[in-house]
């Protein structure tokens, strides 16, 4: 009897162990820093900073149609949804369902199982397929104190997935008046609240802000820079990538009052932005330039290239490349945008090219993902 109930404790002893050692190497697996270098296409011709997987209904394509649209052409991407979600408001619209924000007066609402839903999509990759996504935390309110909250509910959930947050929106032409409930602002403390925990966990931040308003006047400073450049500069400690150059479809570069071509930029707008650049207290604040709206203010004319050009190729640190891809239906839809481009990537010096594509993104987004993994195995229960 008693020889039974020796082998019955070093049985139990045995299958404690082994499982205490497999539960070691999956929270080792869970919090390490995969090198992506070694998964990722060595020719990519870029990497993608601005990238939607779904729309403003949460629907789009897979995440495997994703990947056959990459191929080796992109190396890696960033991975978000749409963080808004456009109401079907019979009342409005009747029969007719609504896909986009343009195309009902019914509000737009937080859609926070966004987060979840990517999540999921993600770990169902392997470990290869993993290492060119870095997928963004989209789900919360930035006028809601609580939005800290989420994310970090977010990244102790979901240890190993998230790299950032972002795209997410305080003023954006034509959609933050439709947004239910308290509008965002620049002023809200929620917003820096978001931007410390961006820094305490290491998590990128992709800003969408306007930095003017709708049809103001071309001589007059942009109404929202002065807010921006204060909130930027209260958070040195966070990485933040600041969509679109801050453009719109209506928010655009000033028109030359003085030309006799409409279709001339003003250089004015690009001063604006070189004086961010050269402002030592907003070195960690970067820039995208993605959206085929991007895309044509910086190609309308050659000389619009070649000022676009001068300011990357003084501040070649400082630019990302990014589609701002929404759902793409094939690879000729997804590879406009860059294709746009090729008037600027010829003016550009070979460095300037290579970080814009690929290097800045590499920096900013492989230091993340040792910054969030970090916060995650000190933060998240077992992770230590």
């Amino acid at each position: 009897m008693n020889t039974k109930l020796e082998k019955d404790r070093h049985s139990r002893d045995f299958l404690s162990k082994t499982l205490g050692f497999l539960l070691v190497l999956t929270l080792a697996a869970t919090f390490s820093i995969q090198p992506a270098e070694a998964e990722v296409p060595a020719n990519a011709e870029f990497h993608d900073s601005h990238f939607h997987l779904t729309n403003y209904i949460q629907q789009g394509i897979s995440i495997e149609d994703y990947l056959a649209i990459m191929g080796d052409r992109v190396g890696r991407s960033t991975l978000f949804g749409i963080p808004l979600q456009q109401t079907w408001s019979y009342q409005n619209s009747g029969d007719y369902a609504p896909n986009y924000y343009l195309q009902s007066d019914a509000p737009l609402y937080y859609y926070s199982f966004a987060d979840a839903y990517m999540a999921r999509l993600y770990e169902k990759l392997t470990p290869e397929q993993q290492a060119r996504f870095d997928p963004m935390i989209i789900g919360f309110n930035p006028a809601d104190m609580y939005a800290t909250d989420h994310i970090k509910r977010v990244l102790t959930i979901f240890p190993g997935v998230f790299s950032g947050i972002g795209e997410f929106s305080i003023h954006k032409e034509f959609v933050s008046s439709k947004v239910a409930g308290e509008v965002a602002s620049l002023t809200n403390p929620a917003l820096d609240r978001i931007f410390d925990l961006c820094a305490e966990t290491g998590l990128v931040a992709i800003l969408h802000n306007d930095i003017d308003m709708p049809f103001s006047r071309p001589e007059a400073e942009p109404v929202y820079l002065t807010q921006a450049k204060d909130v930027l500069r209260r958070h040195p400690d966070a990485t933040i990538i600041w969509a679109h150059l801050g453009l719109g479809r209506v928010v655009h570069p000033d028109r030359s009052m003085a030309s006799a071509s409409t279709a001339e930029r003003s250089p004015a707008f690009m001063r604006v932005i070189e004086d961010i650049l050269n402002d030592q207290s907003l070195n960690h604040v970067h820039f995208d330039i993605s959206w085929d709206e991007v895309a044509k203010y910086a190609t309308e004319t050659p000389e619009s290239v070649q000022r676009t050009a001068d300011v990357l190729n003084r501040f070649p640190d400082r630019f990302l490349f990014g589609t701002d891809n929404v759902a793409p239906k094939n690879p000729e839809a997804y590879f406009r945008v860059y294709e746009m481009y090729a008037p600027l990537w010829e003016k550009l010096t070979p460095e300037t090219k290579a970080k814009v594509l690929k290097g800045n993104y590499e920096r900013l987004f492989d230091e993340a993902r040792r910054k969030v993994r970090a916060w995650e195995k000190a933060n998240v229960a077992g992770g230590k």
